[in-house]
């Protein structure tokens, strides 16, 4: 079934796209056959990707089936901008965000879909009997989670996944709230809502290439939401230093006790030493965090984009229709995009 686009579909997908040019076809088939009641669209979003994934949307975007809509960024931006970039033009009462390396079946789609919708949630989480992927990102995966529950207002138990159903009314909310160059999805939904369900769907091998998260792109993912959604960091090197200052205190009083009782001088420069070098540690650790919150603040301030638009495609009347941006809203900080329509690509 071909929807309009001028009517709203009941629920949007997107995927960010990055080196998805040997999945995001199948996908995107997949999904075209899948009966969603009220009509589906598909929102890819390419994250200036150094293969041939944009032929390959754009391509998408032409064929019968399901509208698809392609957003290509002006750089690579990373997954939870593009996602947000995704849920900016997504036009559907839901939206389901997913990856485009097919671990996630699209045939649970629609069962993610109508928990949500029967369930009235605001947001529906996944999660897995077992997942497919190396043990070093599982570990990385419970150590993020055990964060999460203490930092971002986590329902305890639930697994924070990329696969996650939000309705029309969190999407508005976050997209609409957060203009940060560092987004992190989650942490937004639990600012706007406590009332998220979850549901259980099979993981998959990947049939082809290999993760695009690297551990320095995972670290970087982690102290977003890290630093960006709580000040308990702060707290923490406060007592930080309060313990070993309560530590400094101590020796001070045993130092000074020894010498008026001892004939001998206090001894134990290995000692001292290493307790400066300790305290040296802790203090660069916490200017350093100081420094990141700092940091970030400033790259707010200036107005670093969260994600750049160079240009839209959707399938049109006369073939492939492409819009550039006039106003980008992460740069400019204004809650809507207005597009400019360039006219048909041949």
């Amino acid at each position: 079934m071909v929807e309009s686009p001028t009517v709203s579909p009941a629920l949007s997908v997107v995927v960010p796209v990055y080196n998805g040019a040997a999945t995001i076809g199948e996908l995107v088939q997949a999904l075209r056959s899948l009966d969603v009641e009220g009509g589906l669209e598909i929102v890819l979003v390419v994250d200036n990707s150094p293969d041939n994934s944009l032929d390959v949307c754009k391509q998408l975007a032409l064929e019968p089936g399901a509208p698809v809509t392609v957003l290509s960024l002006s750089r690579n931006f990373g997954e939870h901008n593009a996602v947000m970039a995704g849920l900016a033009r997504a036009r559907g009462a839901y939206a389901i965000t997913m990856d485009d390396d097919l671990q996630n079946p699209p045939g649970e789609v629609t069962r993610l879909f109508e928990h949500a919708r029967d369930g009235n949630y605001d947001a529906v989480y996944t999660y897995y009997a077992e997942k497919q992927h190396a043990a070093w990102r599982n570990w990385g995966s419970r150590f993020t989670n055990w964060c999460a529950d203490r930092l971002i207002d986590k329902p305890p138990g639930l697994y924070l996944s990329s696969f996650r159903c939000m309705s029309a009314f969190l999407i508005e909310r976050i997209v609409s709230s957060y203009e940060g160059p560092d987004p992190y999805v989650d942490g937004l939904i639990f600012q706007v809502t406590q009332n998220v369900g979850r549901l259980q769907v099979h993981h998959l091998p990947r049939n082809e290439g290999r993760s695009n998260y690297t551990l320095r792109r995972l670290l970087r993912l982690w102290l977003s939401m890290f630093l960006n959604f709580s000040v308990m960091p702060l707290r923490l090197a406060t007592l930080f230093g309060l313990a070993f200052g309560a530590l400094g205190a101590i020796a001070a009083v045993i130092t000074i006790l020894e010498a008026i009782i001892s004939d001998k001088p206090p001894q134990g420069w290995a000692s001292l030493m290493v307790a400066v070098l300790v305290l040296a540690g802790v203090q660069l650790v916490v200017v350093g965090l100081i420094g990141e919150y700092v940091g970030r603040m400033f790259l707010a301030v200036n107005r670093k984009p969260q994600y750049l638009v160079r240009e839209v495609f959707h399938r049109g009347p006369a073939g492939l229709e492409v819009e550039r941006p006039a106003v980008d809203t992460r740069a400019a900080g204004q809650p809507h995009r207005e597009l400019s329509q360039r006219g048909p690509e041949r």
